[in-house]
Parts: C-alpha cells; structure tokens; sequence
C-alpha cells in the first residue's frame, strides 16, 4: 500500500477539501475538463480482457521467434513501458543472459547515429516490430517505421514480414490503421479515451513490458487495488489526494519546481515518464510546476549543493521502496585503508536508509520541503499501484491547478514550425517566413 507523509513538506497544512472533493467528482463522473480523456481513470477494471490475452499471445510468439524487438514510439508511447522494463527487469536488460528478446526503443528522436547504431545491432537477428502511433503520421516514429519496415521486408520477404509486425494505433482510423489493415499486420488499439501520458497501462505499454517477461496481471491487479483506494473521497484514505494537495499547496507557497527523487538508479526511467504525466498535464496557461528529476545518491555529488543551498523555488517528492532482493553486506578489511570497517557486516539496504535520513534532514533544514512516498518491494504489482496513484493525483493537481490536465496544445507549435522548415506541402508559405527568421 502506498503511504504519502508530507510532515516534513508543510508547516500548517491549508484545507483543499472542497477544492479535492470537486476534482475528484470531475474525475470520477469525466464532467471536468478534458472528459473525454479520462478512460483510463477505470480502466484497471474496464480493460478490453480479450486484447489482454491477445497481448499475452502475441508477447509469446515474439519471444519464440525473436532475439529482439524494436519499439518505435515517442512520447507517451515509449516512456512507461522503457520505464517499466528497467525498473522490473534491470536497466541493464538488454546486457543480461535471459530467455526473452532484446528491446529497443526507436522512434523517440531524430537522430541518424542512434538509429544506425539498433540496426547494425539487430544485424543478423530474428527481430520482431511493435510500431506504436494513434495516427501514424507522427513524424519521429513514422520515420523510423520505414527504415525497418524495410529491413524486415528484406530479411523475410513482405508476407513474412506482415507477421513480424504489431501495431498499436487508432481502432479505426488513421494512417497506421489503414496500413495494417492492408498489409495485415496484428493490431492493438489506442483507446480514443486515454492520453499517450495516461497510456501505460493500455496495449501502449503492456505489449512491450509482457515481451520482457513481467507479469502484467500482477501489474494490472496493483493498479486496480490502487484505483480502489483512490476512490475514497478521503485525505486520509486516499494517498493520491494527500500527495495532490500538498503538491499544490507547495506551488501557492512559491514553490514552482518539483524534483521526484529516489535511491534506486534502475528507477530513473520511470522518472521520465512521471516528468512527461505532470509537465504535459500542468504546464499550460502559463501555469504549473516545472517536473524535474535526480538520482540519489549519485546526484548528490553533482545537483547536491543545488538542491542545499541554492534559491528556494523547489520541494523535493522521495519515492522508497521496500527491501530489495539481494542481501549484500559490506566485507571486512583488514587493512581497512578506506576507513570503513566500521561498515563492515552492514546490509546494503541499512546503509541507504541512513543515506535517505540523511538526506531528508539535511535539506529539510536547508528550506527544502520533502514529500516521501513510501512503496513496497520492487515487483509488478506494486509499479502497477504507483502507475496508477501518479496518474490519480496528476488529474487531481491538475483540476485544482485550474487548467485542463488532459490536453497538450502547446505540443503543436514546434511541429508546425518542423513542418513548414522540411517543406511539408501547405506549410511553403510558413517555411519561407521561418527562414527569414532564422537568416537563412
């Protein structure tokens, strides 16, 4: 069970009830902003079970016939499941000696070195795609899609490579839709009711997590224990609304930066995907707290004197988790020359609780508010209740922040000025403007 404590985050605690109570009620009943976003507020319990044992299915044949798999998303649409796959897994994954296929994630950039490098590294292989866009026509993964769309054609010929090909996309529409439906690729469907960010949990995610070998039932029975928690309209009950108001009651006291923390480095991914849940649901309006991320305790070594002594404009939200899954002690020395046999004997885990109390001391007393959330042991079912208690209390936030935590118009305005700079037919008129801009 999750537990938020925010005793060391605020002085005198403001009543939001009524401000919660609301946003709550927006969500639980999709009246509020962004409505027709909110399908995945119920979906640990409303999921599509056959596409569920589809999934399962084709995560099976992917690794019988597949030394790897190739990701192409961005976004929403690589994030949680990269996150995912290093926490459960290792983020060393693709290193380890395993029974399950290497996973790379392309799509997620515009570099030709980074792209060049997964397939000289796929060289050779049997090699599956799982190709992920509601669309089709996002340019990032629909330009890597080519460049191995190709390469599977000729490895295996068109009707063979038809069978190495998932798609994750609109149920209907859409370029990638078409595409599949003509060429026969397997389809899973992007619900029209659930936001990239929001998307995890949905075939967006769970297709690519499964291929790993994680239990996605466990991971979707976490995130359903949680969405039962979350509907208890309750601060004391519901961890997400604890989190949600001290969150926005540190942003109206002036605190407009939010560093998510853990100890874990095999973590660190999962703070990206929580970096684009709350920075493309709050930021907008010119409103919203700036998400950003560390690891500890590497980062206190670099970002360390920032967070202690620099200006006072950010909180800090700790995630800890419970005991890990290797006891390992410190040996003893009998030289000792690092001096630290007074550590010899310890259990790894006692020495980073001190770290972490440590820590929380020092900044709290250096004017630093720490939010700590406290989690189980690593496994599937507790990622799938931490998944889920994010994204509840990002709509809370959102709702009380008084913007529409579901929509991201300002996404578009680097597209646009993409599109008219490549000459994309329409955009001429734009293009020649840009170039003006920019000299050239």
């Amino acid at each position: 069970m999750i537990r938020v404590d925010d005793s060391k985050a605020l002085q005198n605690r403001t009543d939001l009830t009524a401000e919660l109570s609301q946003a709550h009620e927006w969500l639980q009943k999709a009246t509020g902003k962004g409505s027709d976003f909110v399908g995945w507020v119920n979906l640990p319990q409303d999921y599509d079970k056959e596409e569920f044992q589809r999934i399962q299915k084709a995560a099976k044949k992917i690794q019988s016939d597949s030394k790897a798999l190739v990701v192409i998303g961005i976004g929403g649409s690589y994030l949680g499941a990269k996150g995912a796959i290093d926490f459960l897994c290792s983020s060393n994954y693709n290193l380890k000696k395993k029974d399950t296929p290497n996973i790379y994630f392309v799509g997620c950039g515009l570099s030709a070195d980074y792209l060049q490098e997964i397939m000289d590294l796929i060289d050779g292989q049997d090699f599956s795609v799982n190709v992920i866009s509601k669309s089709g026509t996002t340019t990032e993964p629909a330009v890597a899609f080519r460049f191995f769309k190709a390469k599977l054609e000729e490895k295996y010929g068109k009707a063979e490579a038809a069978k190495r090909i998932y798609a994750t996309t609109d149920k209907a529409r859409g370029a990638l839709k078409s595409l599949s439906d003509a060429e026969g690729y397997e389809t899973f469907v992007v619900p029209d009711n659930v936001g990239g960010r929001y998307s995890v949990l949905t075939a967006v995610g769970l297709l690519p997590i499964a291929v790993a070998g994680v239990d996605i039932e466990a991971l979707m029975d976490g995130a359903k224990e949680m969405m039962e928690t979350c509907r208890r309209a309750s601060l004391d009950e519901n961890p997400a609304w604890r989190y949600a108001a001290a969150r926005t009651q540190l942003y109206r006291e002036g605190k407009k930066i939010e560093i998510l923390a853990a100890y874990e480095p095999a973590f660190r991914f999962m703070t990206e995907w929580w970096k684009q849940l709350y920075g493309e649901s709050e930021g907008k309006e010119n409103k919203g707290i700036f998400p950003a991320s560390v690891e500890f305790t590497a980062d206190l070594h670099s970002m360390g004197q920032y967070i202690q002594q620099g200006e006072r404009h950010l909180f800090e939200t700790v995630v800890r988790f419970g005991k890990s899954a290797s006891d390992l002690k410190v040996p003893f020395d009998a030289a000792d020359g690092d001096g630290l046999n007074f550590l010899a004997g310890k259990d790894m885990d006692y020495i980073a609780a001190q770290a972490m109390d440590g820590t929380l001391l020092a900044h709290v007393e250096g004017g630093v508010p720490n939010l700590i959330v406290s989690v189980g042991e690593k496994n599937a079912h507790t990622l799938g209740e931490l998944v889920y208690f994010f994204e509840y209390a990002c709509g809370l936030s959102g709702y009380l922040l008084g913007v529409n935590p579901f929509d991201q118009p300002g996404v578009e305005a680097y597209k646009k000025n993409m599109f008219a700079l490549l000459g994309k037919p329409g955009y001429e008129d734009m293009g020649a403007a840009l170039r003006e801009k920019l000299g050239r």
